[in-house]
C-alpha cells in the first residue's frame, strides 16, 4: 500500500510513561504530566481537523490519557475527525507502542504522530515500515523528537497524510544502528549505542558518565543532550549525512570535553579515539568485562566476558517528518489556503 492509498487517516501514539525516568532525581529533567499530554493530544487533533483529516487511529492506555485527550475541545471551530482505537489491551509499557505501531502500519494510516522521547520513537520505528513519523518531545533525551507546537504538528501531519506535500521534500529517512551479539541480531537503535561498565541494567537511563566506555552514533549534535551531545562535541554529524561516528572513551585521554549528558547534568570526558563511519561499516567490540549496552539513551543489554558486540551503521530507516518544513512548503504552494478541507 502506498501513501497515496492512506490519505485522510492519521495515527496518534502517546506514551504515558515517557519523561518519568531517574533523571528527575539525579538531574534537572522536566516532568511532563499526563494532564499536559492530554492537552497536547487535543491540540494535535484540532490541527488534524484543520488539515481536513477525517479519521484518527489512536493507541489506548491504561490511564485513559488518550481517551480524555480525544474528547472534543470546547470551541474548536472545526469538524473534528472520527476517533478509532487500536485493538490492544494496554499494559502501560513500551510494548503497547510497538503493538499499536504494527497495527497502524497495516491500517490505512498516512502519518503517525508520536508523543514520547527517543526511546519511544525507537520502539515504534521497528514496526511502522514506510509510514512517516512526526515525533513530539515528551521524554528526556530528545534528540529526534521536536518541541513543535502540537496544533502546528497536527496541521503538518494532516498535510503529509493527505499527500499535500511530497514526502521527500519534508521528511528524510533516518539512519539506524543494527546491533548484533555473537553475530546474532539483538536489537537496533536510531540515534546512539553506548557501552557502559556494569553487570545490571538497573535504572534504564544513562546518568553516570564514569561508566561510559564507547559510543556509536548516527547523528552528533553538541547542542542536544545525552550520548549524541558527547559525540557532537567530538565531531558533529547531521541526520542527513551518509555517515556516523564511533568514539572510545578514557578518563585520562588527552582530549577532554564537557557535554550535557542530561538536563542540568554536565560531564567531563576524555576521548581516546574518534572514527567516522560510512553506511554499512561495522564496529566490533570484544567484551572483556561485564558490560551494559544502552540504546538511544536506555540500558537494554547485559553482556559477559568473551561475548562479541557488533554494530553496523544502516541507511533506510523510518521516515521522519520535519513539521516546520511541511508548513513552510505548504505556504509556497499555489492557493495553499484551500488545502484544508
Amino acid at each position: 500500500m502506498t501513501l497515496a492509498d492512506r490519505s485522510g487517516v492519521v495515527g496518534i501514539i502517546a506514551n504515558p510513561a515517557s519523561g518519568r525516568d531517574i533523571r528527575r532525581l539525579v538531574a534537572q529533567a522536566t516532568s511532563i504530566s499526563n494532564q499536559e499530554k492530554i492537552a497536547i493530544v487535543r491540540r494535535v487533533i484540532v490541527g488534524l481537523a484543520g488539515a481536513g483529516i477525517a479519521r484518527v487511529l489512536m493507541m489506548p492506555d491504561p490511564h485513559g490519557m488518550a481517551r480524555r485527550g480525544a474528547q472534543p475541545p470546547q470551541g474548536a471551530g472545526w469538524a473534528l475527525p472520527e476517533i478509532d482505537w487500536v485493538p490492544i489491551s494496554p499494559q502501560g509499557t513500551l510494548e503497547d507502542s510497538r503493538l499499536a505501531a504494527a497495527q497502524m502500519a497495516v491500517e490505512p494510516v498516512g502519518c503517525i504522530v508520536v508523543l514520547g522521547g527517543d526511546g519511544t520513537v525507537r520502539a515504534i520505528s521497528q514496526k511502522v515500515k514506510d509510514v512517516p513519523i512526526l515525533a513530539l518531545s515528551t521524554g528526556t533525551n530528545n534528540v529526534l523528537p521536536t518541541f513543535l507546537e502540537p496544533t502546528v504538528a497536527g496541521l503538518a501531519a494532516g498535510a503529509v497524510a493527505r499527500g499535500r506535500v511530497a514526502l521527500s521534500a519534508v521528511a528524510y529517512r533516518h539512519k539506524w544502528l543494527e546491533v548484533l551479539v555473537d553475530q546474532q541480531p539483538a536489537d537496533r537503535a536510531l540515534v546512539d549505542v553506548a557501552l557502559l561498565r556494569g553487570r545490571f541494567v538497573g535504572a534504564r537511563a544513562i546518568w553516570d558518565a564514569s561508566r561510559l566506555q564507547a559510543l556509536i552514533v548516527t547523528r552528533a549534535n553538541p547542542a542536544t543532550i545525552g550520548v549524541s551531545a558527547i559525540a557532537g562535541m567530538l565531531h558533529p554529524v547531521s541526520p542527513q549525512e551518509p555517515r556516523g561516528l564511533a568514539a572510545w572513551l578514557a578518563p585520562d585521554a588527552p582530549r577532554q570535553i564537557v557535554a550535557a549528558l542530561g538536563p542540568g547534568l554536565l560531564v567531563r570526558l576524555g576521548a581516546q579515539e574518534v572514527q567516522e563511519l560510512t553506511i554499512d561499516q561495522v564496529v566490533s567490540y570484544s567484551i572483556t568485562e561485564p558490560t551494559i549496552v544502552a540504546l538511544d539513551g536506555e540500558r537494554e543489554l547485559a553482556l559477559s566476558r568473551g561475548q562479541l558486540l557488533t554494530v553496523r551503521l544502516r541507511a533506510g530507516g523510518p521516515w521522519i517528518v520535519d513539521g516546520a518544513r511541511v508548513l513552510q512548503t505548504m505556504a509556497t504552494l499555489p492557493s495553499h489556503t484551500d488545502q484544508c478541507h
